[in-house]
């Protein structure tokens, strides 16, 4: 059992941080590695990035939006409480070193994901603009925890409420369109990491994202977390989660990705109607 030791809800209510005792894993995890966690026997396999460790805590963080049953199920468990499994750390960890500047990109909860990425580019020496962006400000996470790890942060908002108003590839592009940018990293919605992409593909950047496809045994056995890259077929659990953001094949992705909404939603609302 992994008790869970700080509960947080983020962004009114939908978005859960949850600080759980894993000190085995605490201690071998690297940024950009990620947990599959189960909230009791009967509850669903999720894999979730790591927001953050603590070694001398023992604990890792994991942040997630309530957007099924299995997160709802997650929602309920209070400090004290306790995950049946929390596996990991799986997938290959980023590869961190000194490059020049980098511009790290995050939108939604994919921002807790670019975290730690952001902070070990940056204690490598590289010169790291963040640029986050959320629907609206009372959406946006972690932009403290943001500013810390970065040399400059940029925010945006869809609405407006704060920040720049527009999306995260108005003020890319800016910063793109300045020249001296040595390495991109996208992490959020799946069309937001696509138009990063394609932009930073026009000005010859390399870009690096990370794909959270539907996944089961995350040790490469089951084959459900397949993705296209550069034509051939990858697994995100053992091959990834990191891939070239200009050698994914998105549109596959977000088909895939869609291919059990209907059933997702009826769960989900069988759950919540148990609930009440």
């Amino acid at each position: 059992m992994f008790k869970i030791v700080k509960r947080e809800e983020m962004s009114e209510g939908n978005v859960i941080l949850n600080e759980i005792e894993a000190p085995k894993i605490a201690a071998k995890a690297r940024p950009g590695q990620f947990v599959i966690l189960k909230a009791n026997e009967d509850g669903e396999r999720i894999p979730l990035t790591m927001a953050d460790t603590d070694v001398k805590k023992g604990t890792i963080t994991v942040i997630y939006m309530v957007v099924g049953k299995s997160t709802a199920l997650f929602k309920t468990l209070k400090v004290g409480d306790a995950y049946q499994d929390v596996i990991g750390p799986l997938g290959k960890p980023t590869h961190i070193e000194k490059v020049g500047t980098v511009v790290c990109v995050g939108g939604g909860t994919g921002i807790a994901v670019l975290h730690p990425i952001t902070r070990a580019l940056k204690e490598a020496g590289n010169h790291v603009i963040s640029i986050v962006g959320a629907r609206s400000k009372d959406l946006l996470i972690l932009e403290e925890q943001m500013k810390a790890a970065s040399s400059e942060l940029r925010i945006c908002t869809d609405d407006g409420s704060y920040g720049h108003h527009g999306f995260v590839t108005d003020v890319l592009k800016e910063i793109l369109e300045s020249g001296n940018v040595d390495l991109a990293v996208a992490i959020g919605p799946v069309p937001m990491m696509k138009f990063v992409s394609l932009m930073t593909k026009e000005y010859n950047v390399s870009t690096m994202v990370s794909l959270n496809p539907i996944m089961v045994d995350g040790t490469g056995m089951c084959g459900g977390c397949r993705v296209t890259i550069g034509g051939q077929t990858k697994f995100a659990c053992v091959d990834g989660p990191e891939f070239d953001g200009h050698q994914v094949d998105y549109d596959e992705l977000m088909m895939r990705l869609q291919a059990y909404c209907d059933d997702e939603k009826k769960c989900y609302n069988e759950f919540c109607m148990l609930e009440e």
